[in-house]
């Protein structure tokens, strides 16, 4: 693994909280704009959406998601030479009160601390995306397929 394209994937999916969401609508695929918060090596990425929204109910009927998180747009001439990654995988609603969904919560909440209300909604569920794979573009001529082992590891390194 290049320790340089790993390093910039980790400090990507890291420094963002705001990815598009690509689900499988009755149409074909669809995307939205979600929050997002990142557990542990890259395990896990938590998403708390909304029942009512279209996305989560497809995600419910088909769990194959993928997460699109891009490098903010600075204004450089080309943008194409911005950093971004996909984390492709499936997603799994997480079981109120249990320990894990309050570790996930207190998790998610640390990373975005405005929506504590919305936990008290009653339409909002706790979701967990285990990716499978992440395909990072990294700017020009820098692009690669990181496996799940592979993206752990990139996870685990400790930013800058």
């Amino acid at each position: 693994m290049d320790p340089d394209l790993a390093l910039q994937l980790a400090t990507l999916i890291r420094r963002q909280r705001w990815a598009a969401l690509a689900t499988l609508g009755p149409d074909g695929p669809e995307a939205s704009h979600v929050a997002y918060a990142i557990e542990g090596a890259f395990d896990g990425v938590l998403l708390h959406l909304s029942q009512l929204a279209a996305h989560t109910k497809q995600l419910l009927a088909d769990p194959r998601a993928s997460l699109a998180i891009g490098e903010p747009d600075d204004g450089r001439a080309d943008p194409q030479t911005l950093a971004r990654v996909t984390l492709s995988g499936t997603v799994e609603p997480l079981v109120r009160e249990t320990d894990d969904y309050l570790a996930a919560q207190a998790r998610y909440l640390a990373r975005l601390p405005e929506s504590a209300q919305l936990f008290g909604f009653g339409d909002f569920r706790l979701f967990r995306l285990r990716p499978q794979r992440a395909r990072l573009v990294g700017g020009f001529a820098r692009a690669r397929t990181f496996d799940a082992g592979a993206l752990q590891a990139a996870g685990a390194l400790r930013l800058p």
